[in-house]
């Protein structure tokens, strides 16, 4: 297939997929007389994999690292590496999330000082925002 077919059936952009091809995170595809790349069902599988991967927001060198290991049949080589990349970003999120929770507090104190007419306090006062700033 074409790589317009193949970005279709995929979802993204043919623009991404020359994007993996030229930094070699997926395998130069083969070319057909008239120069187009044509890709197998093998490149569609490979390519599924890595954008999935991709979607859970891992690194794009270690999704494609698992990619390419998953399509040449060696998925239970990267059993290990994916469950401590799962496991790093949850962290991540969760990270986030709390970090996100803070801040809705805080903007919901600061929305509720301006309705009550109250004059704003300081944004920032003494706390958690030291920490993050290594103070």
């Amino acid at each position: 297939m074409q790589i317009g077919t193949l970005a279709k059936h995929l979802g993204t952009t043919v623009h991404t997929i020359r994007f993996y091809e030229r930094h070699g995170f997926l395998p130069a595809a083969d070319r057909g007389e008239n120069g187009y790349r044509r890709y197998t069902d093998a490149d569609l599988s490979r390519l599924r994999l890595l954008i999935g991967l991709r979607s859970l927001d891992l690194p794009l060198d270690q999704a494609a690292t698992i990619a390419n290991l998953c399509a040449d049949g060696r998925c239970d080589e990267v059993s290990f590496e994916l469950r401590a990349a799962i496991q790093k970003k949850r962290a991540e999120v969760r990270r986030r999330v709390e970090e996100m929770g803070y801040l809705e507090n805080r903007l919901a104190h600061l929305s509720g000082q301006l309705e009550s007419g109250a004059a704003p306090r300081p944004l920032i006062s003494p706390g958690k925002e030291d920490a993050h700033a290594g103070v």
